[in-house]
């Protein structure tokens, strides 16, 4: 999955035996675009099949998806209609790609996902536009987030759905009497995130178009889920 390429110049000779005919590269992709619904449908269902799917919690995070480096690639991309100039605030450094939104179960599966150009659509909005269309669970739900989200309309769009945002207290705002928030939660998804670009590769994914970087995502996202399930 991370080098899709070698894998299919070896394939040949490890499971070619296996198969009457296996496609090259370009015909690879194009039935990998045409199985998006397939794949985002079963990973939702593997998502539904964990253990934490039934437990009234979810964490919820952002995070850049890159699809260039240099001033050639952006002028070249296909990528403008869902990939811009946005701010990763964890590295503090400008990125040229998408945003990728991300709730999951306690365990790391992810629930719900969503993709979105980093200036028409900001996190805050993301994230509510997200709960909307995609529920994280299968009633209203806590969902432990960060900073980014402390802002009273998404807390009070949040509520209106049902589910309370639990988040870090700001340095401007009245400090609890003990810390209470879960920041070892906070770990969990980063993990899952953490694997998403790491082990499987999602940052290397050599898309070109909007729908070949969603067929990747929803690729990743499956494959996730499907250990998570299978552990």
């Amino acid at each position: 999955m991370r080098f899709r390429a070698p894998w299919l110049r070896t394939a040949p000779g490890r499971v070619g035996h296996l198969f009457p005919r296996l496609p090259g590269q370009s015909e690879y992709n194009r039935h990998l675009r045409d199985a998006v619904p397939v794949l985002f449908t079963a990973a939702m269902w593997l998502a539904r099949r964990v253990p934490s799917w039934q437990e009234r919690l979810r964490l919820m995070d952002g995070t850049p998806v890159r699809c260039g480096a240099s001033r050639t690639t952006v002028h070249r991309s296909a990528l403008g209609e869902i990939a811009g100039y946005g701010m990763d605030k964890s590295h503090h450094a400008f990125y040229w790609g998408a945003k990728l939104m991300l709730i999951t179960t306690a365990e790391g599966a992810v629930c719900s996902f969503s993709l979105a150009h980093p200036k028409e659509l900001d996190e805050r909005k993301q994230a509510i536009h997200l709960l909307h269309v995609q529920p994280p669970a299968p009633g209203p739900c806590p969902i432990v987030c960060d900073k980014g989200f402390a802002v009273a309309g998404v807390q009070k769009a949040a509520a209106d759905l049902g589910h309370v945002l639990i988040r870090p207290v700001r340095q401007d705002e009245p400090q609890p009497t003990a810390a209470v928030f879960p920041g070892w939660l906070r770990q969990r998804i980063e993990a899952a995130i953490w694997t998403l670009k790491n082990q499987l590769g999602l940052e290397r994914r050599s898309a070109r178009t909007t729908e070949g970087l969603w067929a990747r995502i929803c690729q990743r996202i499956c494959a996730l889920n499907a250990a998570i399930w299978h552990w």
